[in-house]
């Protein structure tokens, strides 16, 4: 235990001088659990926006059957990577841009 001494606040009251625990209060820099909680949760939440925007990119360029003048063409692009340009098959059925003509 420890003694403060008396002052006065910024009121102008007069706090009388007592003794006063010296234990850390639970303010102090020896407790911080919760920073340490919260940094986690940040640290975490910042990961899974990071991992979601690097899932977003992708090395295709990006095909619409707008871009081709003939279906041939399409399929054509559609054969060379299936995954990459699945956009040019809207119905999953192996054909791509049906609507153009051949």
């Amino acid at each position: 235990m420890g003694y403060r001494k008396g002052y006065y606040k910024k009121d102008g009251t007069y706090v009388q001088g007592h003794y006063t625990s010296t234990k850390s209060s639970p303010y102090s820099i020896k407790n911080n659990k919760g920073c340490v909680g919260i940094f986690l949760i940040m640290a975490l939440f910042g990961l899974a926006i990071s991992c979601s925007e690097e899932s977003n990119k992708t090395n295709c360029p990006s095909k619409n059957c707008s871009d081709f003048t003939t279906q041939a063409q399409a399929q054509s692009i559609y054969n060379s990577n299936k995954e990459c340009y699945k956009n040019l098959d809207a119905d999953n059925d192996g054909i791509a841009c049906e609507n153009l003509s051949k």
